[in-house]
């Protein structure tokens, strides 16, 4: 009796954890290999998870929150994330976050660069 309880935990998922998981990663720019390195396995390791047949182990799960910046809550489904940002606006602010680490000098010629394509383009 035993046995078959713990297969049947073993083969217990949560619904919808894989595309949680591939959702919330987006929304914060990552790829799956980026995540993957934050959390120290494969790429194939993540694409395993985003799907709805699998979810990792507990231990993974605390190291999968931490690197997207949920609550294991929120990536469980238990609690809706708190920030939606569209994949291309996580990019964006990916990007970003790499403009700020540039030297004073080269963030000014970045930024002149950008003001100048936003005034071409009507967007002042």
């Amino acid at each position: 009796m035993k046995l078959s309880a713990d297969l049947a935990m073993k083969e217990r998922t949560l619904e919808g954890f894989g595309a949680r998981l591939s959702a919330i990663r987006q929304s914060r720019g990552k790829t799956q290999a980026e995540l993957a390195e934050a959390v120290g396995v494969s790429r194939r390791v993540i694409a395993y998870y985003e799907q709805d047949e699998a979810q990792p182990p507990g231990a993974m799960l605390v190291d999968l929150a931490k690197a997207l910046r949920v609550s294991a809550d929120q990536l469980l489904g238990l609690k809706a994330p708190k920030e939606t940002t569209s994949p291309r606006t996580a990019r964006l602010i990916k990007r970003l976050e790499k403009v700020a680490q540039l030297p004073p000098t080269d963030q000014r010629v970045v930024f002149k660069l950008v003001d100048g394509l936003l005034r071409s383009n009507g967007h002042s």
